[in-house]
């Protein structure tokens, strides 16, 4: 595995870290940083040692958007072709996020803003500290809410009036708001934050991951179906999933009085 140089990664017990590390300007988001996320997700699902993956942020924040002088002041010398070609790049990191057929948890830690609010949106789960107020800031400075899939995702996870008052407000909320609307799954205090979404990664890396890539999968397809083919998809993926080891040993495992030992085949 390459290691990349925009932020640091590390593997143990079957999940992938990714953690951003430039606290001092709150992770901001560089072109260099964009780039290896984006290629880093499809290698991750090469990656058997790799059963789930956890983001979070250095310091005191996630991560506060794209970078001011790195980012946004380049943008300015770009043509429309070059700006294209960015815009598909920041896309290309939320694709590969969906994806990804393993379990993406965000352990949001502090300021989670623009195109950070993004990503964590796009993961599959978000536990967050009390700081990580969240706002998608993207009007504030001029730019469509509708950025790097937020008008696609954001109301399939808090409803499409709320959606749309915070893509077109561009409004900070506090995390206990995040949580009451269903944005964030849990908020546990700031100490608490790294060892609960570790322990949640580590107990969704040792799931039936041949399962919960079919899980994955489905809830993708099924944000923009209706309930016939969402039914056939599910039969189809049930009947499958009844053919693997995992299917086998969780029965196994209930007989003999243990806990199952899945191997995600």
């Amino acid at each position: 595995m390459i290691q990349p140089k925009g932020f640091l990664y590390a593997e143990e017990g079957g999940v992938a870290t990714i953690t951003l590390n430039r606290p001092d300007v709150l992770n901001a988001l560089t072109f260099q940083v964009y780039e290896e996320l984006a290629a880093l997700f499809p290698a991750l699902e090469q990656r058997e040692d790799v059963r789930a993956v956890l983001i979070t942020g250095a310091g005191k924040g996630f991560c506060s958007g794209g970078d001011v002088e790195d980012i946004i002041g380049k943008l300015f010398e770009r043509d429309m072709p070059g700006l294209l070609a960015f815009t598909r790049l920041t896309c290309s990191v939320v694709q590969g996020i969906r994806a990804l057929r393993k379990p993406v948890v965000a352990a949001l830690n502090g300021t989670v803003a623009g195109a950070g609010a993004a990503i964590a949106l796009a993961c599959d789960v978000r536990i967050a500290a009390p700081t990580a107020k969240i706002g998608f800031l993207f009007v504030r400075v001029g730019l469509a809410g509708a950025d790097m899939g937020a008008a696609f995702l954001l109301p399939k996870v808090v409803g499409l009036g709320k959606a749309t008052e915070l893509l077109m407000t561009g409004d900070v909320i506090p995390a206990e708001e995040a949580l009451s609307i269903g944005l964030y799954n849990r908020v546990v205090p700031q100490e608490q934050l790294a060892p609960e979404a570790l322990a949640l990664a580590k107990r969704l890396a040792a799931g039936p991951s041949f399962a919960l890539g079919c899980t994955k999968e489905l809830l993708n397809e099924e944000l923009s179906t209706d309930l016939s083919a969402a039914l056939g998809n599910e039969a189809r993926a049930q009947a499958v999933c009844m053919q693997t080891h995992d299917f086998r040993e969780a029965y196994e495992a209930f007989r003999e009085k243990r806990p199952a030992r899945f191997q995600g085949r």
